[in-house]
């Protein structure tokens, strides 16, 4: 049942995502003050796109076979180049459900996969946001957290040039001497689309997690993103509950994940910690309810790696309260509706990585 997948319905687009995490204070309407202290980077998708139209996510998209190219050797040399590029030794490769093939797709030439997935969420960092995260050609090493990098004038030429070709994101790096600064991003998850009704998109993202030391100036291309909000995980959660926001599961789920911590410098720490560990990719299952819906995660005594469900529903005629009154090993997603989720969590983590802890809005809100 957990064979390679072929081309065809089960198959997922590369893509990658930038969680941004940002300390310091900002004072405006778009980066309130928090006590937590650090903030999250959220874009508004505009309602106009066809996957999760409105919808607040971090910054990211779809892998281009420019973030890949060969031509990016001869930037990073002379300083860094393969097999590992200055990141550090490989995390080990973990099984999982469904295996994948690499995104080189047996391109000899290409970067590898750990390059070419953080250049990707630099270069949508910037074509959304505005934000670029370079170093400058031969540096190094960096300070941490990072510090974005000032847009020099011109830039919003260069921003629309990119959006329009990919390819022209390694011209801007070798126009400023810099490469996009990799090491600054850490592996944080991974996610695959689950299987939905009508779905003709489906994902398989990566996300990586950026400690910066305050929030830089962001400016949302105003075409796929029209909006912008720096908001801690509680913040954002509120926003969620009361309808100001909407986030997809996953997004919630890493939101809650990121709450365990108190602050920047926690949270930078832990990424270093667990640098070598990598990251788990996670195929959401759905359980269909007699009144609602369940997102079943790894380690759910629920979840079956069964290839079946790449392409349909569980389903049951209980109720979801009866189904959780039924079960003791739970790693879920409850979904009630459009605006309120229940997280339940009593698996041990694995990769050295943090679950979220239990979060149950229902009693209150329902």
């Amino acid at each position: 049942m957990n064979g390679p997948l072929r081309s065809g319905p089960s198959s997922w687009r590369l893509a990658a995502t930038l969680v941004l995490a940002a300390g310091g204070t900002r004072p405006s309407a778009a980066a309130p003050s928090s006590a937590e202290g650090f903030r999250l980077l959220l874009l508004q998708r505009s309602p106009n796109q066809g996957f999760m139209p409105g919808a607040h996510v971090f910054p990211g998209g779809v892998l281009d076979a420019a973030d890949r190219s060969a031509d990016w050797l001869r930037l990073f040399a002379p300083h860094q180049g393969p097999p590992r590029f200055g990141l550090g030794p490989a995390p080990p490769r973990r099984a999982a459900f469904p295996v994948l093939p690499d995104a080189a797709n047996g391109d000899a030439g290409a970067l590898p996969d750990d390059v070419a997935f953080r250049i990707c969420a630099i270069r949508e960092a910037f074509e959304e946001a505005g934000v670029l995260l370079l170093r400058p050609r031969g540096a190094l090493s960096a300070p941490e957290p990072r510090r974005a990098l000032a847009l020099p004038p011109g830039l919003a030429d260069w921003r629309d040039r990119v959006r329009r070709d990919p390819h022209h994101f390694l011209r801007l790096c070798a126009h400023l001497d810099c490469t996009p600064d990799i090491w600054a991003l850490h592996d944080w998850s991974a996610w695959l689309t689950p299987f939905y009704r009508g779905a003709t998109r489906r994902f398989n993202t990566t996300f990586f997690l950026c400690c910066l030391r305050e929030p830089p100036s962001v400016h949302p291309d105003l075409a796929e993103v029209v909006g912008c909000q720096w908001l801690s995980p509680s913040e954002a959660t509120e926003r969620f509950i009361s309808k100001e926001i909407w986030l997809a599961p996953p997004q919630f789920y890493e939101l809650r994940r990121l709450e365990n911590f108190a602050s920047l410098s926690d949270l930078h720490k832990f990424c270093l910690d667990r640098a070598l560990e990598g990251l788990e990719r996670w195929l959401p299952i759905t359980l269909l309810t007699a009144d609602g819906s369940l997102q079943l995660l790894p380690g759910d005594e629920l979840y079956l790696e069964d290839s079946t469900f790449l392409e349909k529903f569980l389903s049951t005629e209980k109720t979801t309260e009866e189904i959780m009154k039924e079960g003791e090993t739970f790693h879920r997603i409850v979904l009630y509706d459009r605006h309120l989720y229940d997280i339940h969590v009593t698996v041990q983590s694995k990769c050295k990585h943090v679950y979220p802890q239990n979060y149950v809005a229902t009693k209150s809100r329902l």
